[in-house]
């Protein structure tokens, strides 16, 4: 497969499901929002949230006060970062444009539609009159791309790599929306606190999942135990990584063999590890970690498959 063609098609994927993730995250803090709390710790999971995707100084330079209304306008429509929900969705579709005979009608039709439909929302005010039927949508309309692309696309070169954008993205994203929530909670077991880590659950539709697996009050460290090292759970670390492991054994190259080494290395480690150990070296450090080792895999996919 050309470079050019692999490249449109795995950015395509991740940034469709870097929307759905920036909705999930958005959500999980206007949930939070709504329950009974001091202003200073509506405002510090508010600024989690922007160090988290690295925003922090351009919504200051922006924006004063940290206001639920003013983050999430600026996570959703701001053109001038390529992380806001309307930014990820141009990009996706722009990609998709690019590479237009190698998707399926069906797959292109679904992309095409959802950059039209979120222009026509945003222009209403949706996302400030309904901010959680707004994230409901976007997720949504990722799913539904989803199940169109494994529907409707031959399991060619091309499904892997729009696979292989979607789980890395989605590791990275995962981990993202873990390190918010400790860093706002600081990982405490108080009453209310089950009430944000429910929320978490549910942004990653990961609640009923929960109570089959745990049948117990919720905690933090099951809560993490389940995203990050439970095999089974669609959106946890190890299984996205597995998945990122098996799709580049298939598209291997002469050059990919230190990516391979370098996915392969993290998701054994994650197949292994046990929550205790990780809560002993601190959440916060080990998910930091996590995250730079992901990018360092996906600067080994752009450098061994992908255009300069």
């Amino acid at each position: 497969m050309l470079s050019r063609t692999a490249d449109h098609l795995y950015w395509m994927a991740r940034y469709t499901e870097r929307a759905e993730n920036t909705a999930r995250m958005l959500d999980v803090n206007h949930q939070a929002a709504l329950l009974p709390q001091p202003a200073e710790v509506a405002e510090q999971g508010w600024r989690a949230m922007l160090d988290a995707t690295d925003l922090t100084r351009l919504y200051a330079a922006r924006h004063g006060s940290l206001e639920r209304d003013e983050v999430i306008a600026f996570m959703v429509s701001e053109p001038c970062h390529p992380s806001s929900i309307l930014s990820c969705l141009r990009a996706a579709r722009e990609n998709a444009r690019a590479v237009r005979g190698a998707l399926t009608t069906p797959l292109w039709e679904t992309i095409n539609t959802t950059w039209l439909e979120v222009r026509q929302m945003i222009e209403d005010g949706v996302p400030q009159r309904d901010p959680s039927g707004f994230f409901e949508w976007v997720k949504f309309r990722s799913h539904l791309a989803r199940g169109v692309e494994v529907g409707t696309m031959l399991k060619d070169e091309a499904f892997c790599f729009l696979r292989l954008g979607t789980f890395l993205e989605r590791a990275d994203n995962t981990a993202r929306l873990l390190d918010v929530k400790f860093a706002a909670t600081g990982g405490t077991e108080a009453h209310e606190d089950q009430y944000q880590w429910a929320a978490v659950l549910r942004s990653l539709s990961g609640l009923e999942t929960y109570r089959k697996v745990y049948r117990s009050a919720i905690t933090p460290e099951r809560v993490a135990q389940l995203l990050i090292v439970h095999p089974d759970m669609p959106r946890s670390l190890v299984a996205s990584m597995h998945e990122v492991v098996g799709i580049l054994a298939q598209v291997r190259n002469r050059r990919s063999a230190d990516t391979e080494r370098r996915a392969g290395r993290l998701h054994a480690e994650l197949k292994f590890a046990r929550i205790d150990d990780i809560f002993a070296v601190g959440i916060h450090g080990w998910l930091g970690d996590f995250l730079r080792r992901v990018q360092e895999v996906g600067e080994g996919i752009r450098g061994d498959f992908l255009m300069a």
